[in-house]
């Protein structure tokens, strides 16, 4: 069961509406690095692990959302509602000729909608719910991660000192995420004791001679020293070498012919693999 304060989490002020700032918003609301995705991830996550953290957090993503569309609304007041409106003189009323969103207009009355910046709804496609702790951990930092950098751009966008206020809030807040999934990963004996993930597989069922070479697959470079391709494996299993040429172990697939009634050509039916001339 959940709980609603008509009170929002951290004030939102809005000093000078910009619809068109308000398209942009609706990326942190239903953009790939948005609140819905982050949201919805913890929420699923936590039916896998029965985590109160995952809940908890992905209730406070909810109060985020909200936040957020209070912010477009805000940022959409004295917008045009006709073409007529926006040949006016007033700037802000003109912003719908710089970029506005006109589904701002059409779809929803001046309000948020759950799509990204370039109106697009947002598919789920992007929860990434494992059933297992350390991937989702390492999921959920990549995650804040993306937000946090795109609450940084949405900041360094605007001069309105409220949305600067606000944005700076929920910078905070991605911090803290980042580190709290980190320090779960951490509770658990740290990412070399996680790695590989899953953990509970045996290693000796994987052909570990494959396990720790880096791979150079260019033509013309070399592959560069670095961390990745000499010393101890992270998870204390193994060591890091490079390999500058790829190793060639497979044979040429050799598959079946077309199937009569696929709409091949007779020659792939037959096996031709040239028309004779």
């Amino acid at each position: 069961m959940f709980h609603h304060s008509s009170k929002l989490q951290f004030p939102v002020r809005v000093e000078k509406p910009d619809p068109e700032f308000a398209m942009l918003l609706q990326q942190a609301i239903g953009g790939v690095e948005g609140e819905i995705r982050v949201a919805m991830q913890y929420f699923f996550q936590a039916m896998g692990a029965r985590g109160d953290l995952l809940i908890s957090t992905a209730t406070e993503e909810l109060s985020h959302i909200e936040m957020l569309g209070y912010a477009v609304a805000l940022n959409l007041e004295g917008a045009p509602l006709s073409y007529q409106e926006a040949s006016a003189k007033d700037p802000v009323v003109n912003a719908i000729l710089g970029g506005m969103n006109p589904r701002h207009i059409l779809s929803s009355g001046l309000a948020a909608m759950p799509v990204n910046a370039n109106g697009m709804p947002f598919d789920m496609s992007h929860i990434y719910a494992s059933g297992n702790v350390a991937a989702d951990m390492l999921a959920n930092v990549t995650a804040e991660a993306t937000g946090r950098v795109l609450a940084t751009r949405l900041y360094n966008m605007t001069e309105d000192k409220g949305m600067k206020d606000f944005l700076s809030f929920l910078i905070a807040r991605d911090t803290m995420h980042q580190q709290q999934w980190l320090a779960v990963i951490e509770e658990m004996g740290g990412l070399n004791a996680s790695l590989p993930i899953p953990n509970s597989f045996p290693q000796e069922h994987e052909a570990q001679e494959h396990s720790y070479y880096c791979l150079n697959t260019s033509l013309d470079k070399p592959l560069p020293e670095g961390r990745w391709s000499s010393g101890p494996a992270y998870d204390g299993h193994g060591q890091f070498s490079a390999k500058q040429q790829p190793e060639i172990l497979g044979d040429e697939p050799l598959l079946g012919n077309a199937r009569p009634g696929s709409g091949a050509q007779s020659e792939q039916i037959d096996g031709i693999t040239s028309p004779k001339p």
